[in-house]
This record gives C-alpha cells, sequence and structure tokens, in this order.
C-alpha cells in the first residue's frame, strides 16, 4: 500500500485548572493520488476522557467537507464516533458537517480509512493511544528521576513496558504512564508502537532507535 502520511506541527497549551491541550497536525496522501487533512488531540485531565480527530476532504469543492470524531478506549484498544462538536480546522476541509451529515456523506468509509492509517502511522497518534488506554510503565529509578536518558525499551509480552538508561535494571523501579514519559523525553514517541515481545536500543539521548526482534 503507497499511503503515506506526513507529521505537521504538535500545538501544546496549558489550560486553566491544569492539564495541557493537545493538537497534531498532518496530511494524508492516497495510493490514487487522494488526499487529506487531518488532526489529532486530547487534552490531559479533561473529563471525558477521550480523544478527538478531524478530517478534512475536498477543500473548494461541492462534495467536500470536514469530519469530527471522538476516539475513546474500547476493551483496551480504542473506537470511533462521529460528533457534532468542531474540533480543528484543517487546509484540505471543506464546511463542517454535523454527525449526521457526515454519516449521510458518500466519502466517509474514506475518511474512516484515513483515521485508521493516521492512527497506525503518526507517532503522535499512538501517544494519545497510550494516553486513551493509560498503559502503565516501569522505569528505572535513574530515569524516572531524569538522572539518565532512556536506552532500552521493552514491551514484554505481559504487556508492561520498561524504561532503562545506562544503569541495568534491579529491584527497584518507579511504576508509572507511558504518556507522561514523553512528556519528559518526547524521542521516544518513536517506538510507542513496539510489538509485544519486542525491545528498542539506541546509543544516547537523540540517537536513532534500533528495534530487536524477541529471541526464540
Amino acid at each position: 500500500m503507497n499511503a503515506r502520511v506526513e507529521v505537521g506541527r504538535l500545538v501544546e497549551e496549558p489550560v486553566e485548572g491544569g492539564g495541557v491541550a493537545r493538537r497534531a497536525f498532518g496530511e494524508f496522501f492516497g495510493e490514487r493520488a487522494e488526499m487529506a487533512s487531518y488532526a489529532i488531540g486530547w487534552t490531559t485531565g479533561a473529563d471525558p476522557h477521550v480523544g478527538r480527530v478531524t478530517v478534512g476532504i475536498g477543500a473548494g469543492h461541492p462534495e467536500g467537507g470536514t469530519f469530527h470524531a471522538v476516539v475513546f478506549d474500547r476493551a483496551d484498544s480504542y473506537a470511533y464516533s462521529l460528533v457534532d462538536e468542531r474540533f480543528a480546522e484543517v487546509p484540505q476541509g471543506g464546511p463542517h458537517l454535523t454527525a449526521e451529515q457526515a454519516r449521510a456523506h458518500e466519502d466517509l468509509p474514506f475518511v474512516w480509512w484515513v483515521v485508521d492509517q493516521l492512527m497506525q502511522r503518526d507517532p503522535r497518534a499512538w501517544w494519545m493511544r497510550h494516553w486513551l488506554v493509560g498503559t502503565k510503565c516501569i522505569a528505572t529509578v535513574e530515569v524516572f528521576e531524569q538522572r539518565e536518558p532512556v536506552l532500552l525499551v521493552t514491551h514484554d509480552e505481559d504487556e508492561w513496558w520498561q524504561l532503562i538508561g545506562s544503569t541495568a535494571a534491579g529491584s527497584e523501579g518507579r511504576i508509572g504512564h507511558l504518556a507522561h514519559a514523553i512528556e519528559d523525553d518526547p524521542t521516544l514517541m518513536d517506538v510507542l508502537n513496539l510489538e509485544s515481545g519486542w525491545q528498542s536500543t539506541r546509543s544516547g539521548a537523540g540517537e536513532s532507535w534500533t528495534r530487536h526482534e524477541p529471541q526464540d
């Protein structure tokens, strides 16, 4: 499949009462020259605990539209639901559609396909998914206290993630949420889709990650 996602800017703004509102933008290019713009985002500490997504198609064309949906936790994964509330303005978007208008739109299957693709390909979407499902991680004390950068990430078959620096993991560790660890080190976003049983390593902070298959 030749579909492609181009990651755009990430906007982070503090919200009243605590928390951070995040909006990440990007462009989608399909294998038959289809185009769409999108935005995804979430607000830490918000109630309800949902992510948001906007997909825009057909700017300047009568059949164009801007679709809005929420993304929510469902059985340790996620699901989507169209909503009336507008989330973001995107370059390729036509008129803003209500949920009822979006459900009746002939291009809705394409829009859901775009959402599926960006959730698989945009690291900010991986970050949002871990926030939605509350993925837990164990960090060494040195990493937790930010005295060492993360050099080894493991995704255990029991679904726990481990964050380890230059000091080997010992009997002590700190349990937290993986999504919060990204706030301290955004470069961890590159390995947030690490498959169960795999590991990823790097030689230093800011260096490229190398993924390692499970050993038999």
